[in-house]
């Protein structure tokens, strides 16, 4: 009897299984699809903002869990806005800047520590475990949300400051805004002028 109970444990976690593989499948596959819509990927994650403050803004609570969700954001941002080698990392073990002498050592551009779809993963996963969270009532402590708010800010302020500082001391801008941008070779029928 025991061995008719084990086989039939052993097919349902089989199943469990099998259903967790083609729904992970099934789920990178959206993802994969979703890299190249950069501006509707943040138009939905806007939607999942707004729903999240209309949540936490009807229930009058879940103030602590806003304030989290607020600092996991902010670290989030001061990742992409960093650069892959910390510039300050590199000129201490260098003696000070010098005229490149082997290929690695040429000009690279800007490359993020946390590039934007990873960013916009992150983000938008916050949101969604903070909504969720709003269910809860254990999350719900009771607390005075205009301190938090206030620390949150002069916490943003002074983070933003220093990254600013760097950018400005190790001259690099996180954005392509404003860049020079190369357009490639033309090709021959479209330079040639009419008649």
């Amino acid at each position: 009897m025991d061995g008719a109970a084990d086989s039939g444990t052993a097919g349902a976690a089989a199943a469990a299984a099998k259903w967790r593989t083609d729904a992970s499948r099934a789920f990178q596959y959206y993802l994969d699809r979703s890299t190249p819509h950069a501006t509707g990927r943040w138009v939905g994650t806007l939607a999942v903002a707004a729903i999240y403050g209309l949540r936490v803004y009807l229930v009058q609570g879940f103030y602590i869990v806003t304030y989290g969700l607020g600092i996991y954001l902010l670290n989030l941002l001061i990742g992409f806005l960093s650069p892959m080698v910390d510039p300050e990392a590199h000129a201490a073990s260098s003696d000070g800047p010098a005229l490149p002498t082997r290929g690695s050592d040429e000009f690279k551009p800007f490359i993020r520590r946390l590039p934007e779809f990873k960013f916009w993963y992150a983000i938008t996963k916050a949101f969604l475990i903070a909504f969720v969270m709003t269910f809860f009532s254990v999350f719900d402590v009771p607390v005075f949300w205009p301190i938090l708010l206030c620390y949150w800010v002069v916490l943003f302020v002074l983070t933003m400051k220093r990254q600013i500082v760097h950018m400005i001391k190790y001259k690099y801008v996180p954005f392509s805004i404003g860049k020079q941008k190369y357009g490639g070779k033309k090709s021959a029928g479209s330079s040639s002028s009419k008649d």
